[in-house]
Parts: structure tokens; sequence; C-alpha cells
């Protein structure tokens, strides 16, 4: 049967609720592994035993193979039928969450955090574009609001709910709290999502490219994680480089690329791609060290360093959709300016927490202060780099944008521990740690503020034409990166065709 053209339902019906439900539960489990993990860091590392570099590779194995697969992903449901490939990926990620949950050691931990990002990059693109292709076109601004509202729900309720888990129960059950939210999304999607394929999704993919880019992002990574020996590290690091090399040549000569070169010859979307990923590595930094801060020198529960958070998710929430409609008049270049330098005042403020932090006086404010310049940046950066690229091109473009965000925080992972003197077990030493803590916070600082000066540089506002309105952006919460545009999806020709 072809669902190339599936019947879509109305919003308000209980299928197309099912259709919200499904897509809300399965993106959920994966959203929350962005931010319940890194709560239980610590809990992890006594139990197991783990350095360091263990720590790194736990967070960075889920976020290496989400990062290489969630372009993939995308076209793999266009291909073999959207529900079909994030139902694999939903019971494949419950899975793997099932093998963290179990695993006796670090080594068998980080592969079945590996696995989990499979699923992850299976499932991701998928929970948006079934509601693109199964919701009614007057309703489906509506659905994704509901998606992107309750999966902010979501990631708010991470920390709280990883914290409480890893204090009253075991570091186990953070993954294992995955198992019925992913029961639940695979009934809903059997139940109320249709099938539905792209149209023309034939010919071949660029399988090449996925296995360069993959291989170039795993050499670094580990070459920064796994510094000693030295031997394999360096050889690590030639192999990646080396394949990111390959990576780039290929794009330039394969007929279906799954990286357009063509997109960089844009100025704005080069600029804005470059904020986006120091922008998104100095996140990404931050968020992996001040909890594990806030627990080994602060001396906080797991509960409470999640929590300490929870203000960021909040303004983000509420305010996200604001900060793009201020974008979408004043347009991009000040939003993307001010934001990451805001952000990076609040990551100073971090400088003042001690071991006797207090949270209303020290923590608090830096939480804010970031979480306002988040929430102007975030929102803006997403509409402004579908507007960088011409329409065709728009789905790959937010596809590039979001797997620039997700690499440049398994970077920034792997490569501020070094930076930082931290390896090894000098986390374990609060003194040791607080020194490594302060130089990460310079480098996160730095690292947002070269990512306010590339946009006062290079990001343009562009001339607004009556008929041609910049696209809107959806609010959504930034823990991991910017939402993938479900709107357009590539043909087997690499061009892009609408999913409406």
């Amino acid at each position: 049967m072809d669902h190339s053209a599936a019947p879509t339902v109305p919003l308000r019906s209980a299928a197309g609720r099912g259709v919200v439900a499904a897509a809300v539960l399965g993106s959920s489990v994966a959203m929350l592994d962005g931010t319940v993990v890194n709560v239980a860091l610590p809990h992890i590392a006594r139990d197991l035993g783990a350095q360091m570099d263990g720590l790194q590779w736990i967070v960075n194995g889920y976020t290496l193979t989400l990062a290489a697969l969630v372009l993939l992903g995308g076209a793999l449901g266009d291909r073999y039928g959207r529900r079909r490939v994030f139902l694999i990926g939903v019971i494949w990620f419950g899975v793997a969450s099932m093998l963290c949950g179990v695993a006796p050691n670090t080594p068998l931990l980080v592969g079945a955090r590996i696995l989990q990002g499979i699923g992850a990059g299976l499932l991701t693109p998928g929970s948006l574009a079934m509601i693109q292709s199964s919701i009614r076109r007057g309703d489906r601004a509506a659905a994704i609001g509901m998606w992107s509202g309750l999966g902010g729900v979501a990631a708010a309720a991470g920390p709280f709910l990883g914290g409480w888990m890893v204090d009253a129960l075991s570091w186990h059950w953070v993954f294992f709290i995955n198992a019925p939210v992913v029961v639940l999304a695979v009934l809903a999607a059997l139940k109320w999502v249709p099938e539905s394929r792209g149209e023309g999704a034939v010919g071949r993919f660029d399988v090449a490219g996925s296995v360069l880019g993959a291989v170039g992002l795993a050499g670094i990574t580990y070459a920064l994680v796994q510094t000693d020996p030295l031997g394999p590290a360096i050889a690590a690091g030639v192999i990646g480089v080396a394949s990111f090399a390959a990576f780039l040549i290929w794009e330039r000569r394969a007929a279906d690329p799954v990286l357009p070169p063509t997109l960089f010859a844009s100025r704005q979307f080069s600029g804005i791609n470059a904020t986006t990923f120091f922008v998104y590595a100095a996140l990404g930094g931050v968020l992996f060290f001040l909890v594990l801060y806030l627990q080994v020198v602060a001396g906080y529960s797991a509960l409470t360093a999640g929590i300490s958070l929870l203000p960021f998710t909040i303004l983000m929430l509420l305010f996200s959709s604001r900060a793009g409609a201020l974008g979408e008049r004043i347009g991009p270049r000040r939003p993307l300016t001010v934001g990451p330098a805001l952000s990076a005042a609040g990551v100073l403020l971090f400088l003042r927490i001690d071991a006797e932090a207090d949270y209303l006086t020290e923590v608090l404010p830096a939480v804010l202060l970031l979480g306002i310049g988040m929430t102007i940046t975030v929102a803006p950066l997403t509409a402004s780099v579908l507007a960088a690229a011409d329409q065709s091109h728009a789905g790959v473009a937010s596809g590039v944008n979001n797997a620039v965000a997700r690499a440049a925080s398994l970077l920034a992972v792997a490569a501020l521990p070094l930076l930082s003197g931290l390896t090894g077990d000098a986390y374990e030493d609060p003194a040791a740690f607080t020194s490594g803590f302060r130089t990460a916070t310079f480098w996160c600082a730095g690292l947002l503020a070269t990512g306010a000066v590339i946009s006062a540089l290079f990001v343009r506002d562009p001339a607004r034409e009556p008929d041609c309105p910049r696209p809107a952006a959806h609010t959504h919460c930034a823990y991991d990166a910017p939402p993938l545009d479900p709107g357009v999806r590539q043909d087997a020709g690499g061009r892009l065709r609408s999913r409406s």
C-alpha cells in the first residue's frame, strides 16, 4: 500500500490527540536523557568506579551516535515509513535503556549509551514528521506548539525527577524510568498514527558521507577523552581529522550529499551555524560541569543539584516564543549578539560559587542570567538559520544546524576536562575540581563571547519583503539542540519538498 499521502486528522479528535501523544512520549525519553543523566553522574562514578574519562563517555557515547544519525533517521523515515522508523527507534531506545540500567561496569554502560543514541537518532526526527504528515494542515501549528510545550515540561521535570530517583532509589532508575514511557509511546503510535512516507523518496542514501562524518566525530572525541596512553589518542585524532577531510571532499562529489555544500555559500548561514557551534559548546560544557560541581564541591544532593537548573528551563518555556517574535520584528543580529553576551556574563557568575554555596545568592542569579541570555538567543537562531537558506533547502538547513549543535556539545564535553586539568580521578578531589571548574567556566564564557562576536560581525538583518515573512519560531527547550524542522523533506534527487 502507498502511504505517501496518508489521510490527515483534526487535532481535537481522539486520533489527533493520540498522534501528538505518541510523538511527545517518544521524543520525551530522548530529551529526558539529555538532562537526567548528568545529575546521576557522581553516583554512577562512585558505584562503578568511573574516572573522568568514563563520565565523559557516558555523556558523549549517547550524543555521538545521536549527532551522527539524526539526519539519516529522517531520510529513513521518508523512505521506509515514518511510523515504522519511529517505532523501531523507540523500541531500540527502550531496550538500550534497560541495558544501561543493568550495566555492571563503565564500559558496558558506555556501550549501552551508544545504543541509546542510535535509537534516539531514529526516533527524534520521526516524532515531528508524524505530526506534520498526520495532523490536518490547519491544526499543525497548534499540534507542534503542544509538542514543544509538553516536551519542554519533560525537560523541566527531568532534573527534578532524576535527582529524586537517584537520592531515593539509585542511579539505575534514571534508565529504568524510560520503560513505561516507551511502552505508552509504542501503544499510542500503533493505535493512532497512520503510516506515511515521502513522495519520491527513492534513490541512494549518502551512506559513505554518514559513515565518514561519524568516524570523524568519534576519532576526534576519542583523542580528546582518552589521552593516556598517548599513542592510540594520536592515532584516533589523525583518523578523525582524515575522515572529516574525506567527508568534505566526498560531499562535494556525492550525487545526494547528506550535507549539501551549497548551503555554506551563504555568509549568513555559515555565520549563524558558527554562532550555534560556540553557543551550544558552551551550554554543553556548563550543564556537564555545574551539576557535578554542586554535588562534589558544594555538597548538594542529586535532587537539589537537578532542581538548581529549573529556572533556566522555566524561562525558556515562558519566553522563547516572545523572543522569537522579537527576532522576527528586529532581525536576528541583535538577539544573536546580546543573548550570548548575557549568557557569558551569567556563566562568569558561576565563579562566585564555593564550597558553602548559597543557592539564592550565588547559584540562582547565575542560572537566571544564563537562562535569559539563552532565551533571547535560541528561538531567533532557529528561525534565522531557516531564513538564511533557500526555501528549497529549509529542512536540510535545520537538520544541519541541529547536528552542529549536538556535535558542539559533544566536542566540548570531550575537550573541556582536558583543558581544565580534570583527568583521571581529579574530579573526586574538591580542591582540584574547584580549580578545574573555574578554568572550564572561563572557557565556556569565552565560547559564548566568541559566538556573540561572530554574530555581530557576520549575521545581518535581511530586508523583509512584504509578501515573504520570516519563518515563525516555535517555543521549545534548548537543553540539547534546536528542533528539527518537520515541514520539508529531501527527495532522492537532493531536492526539498513540503511534507504537506
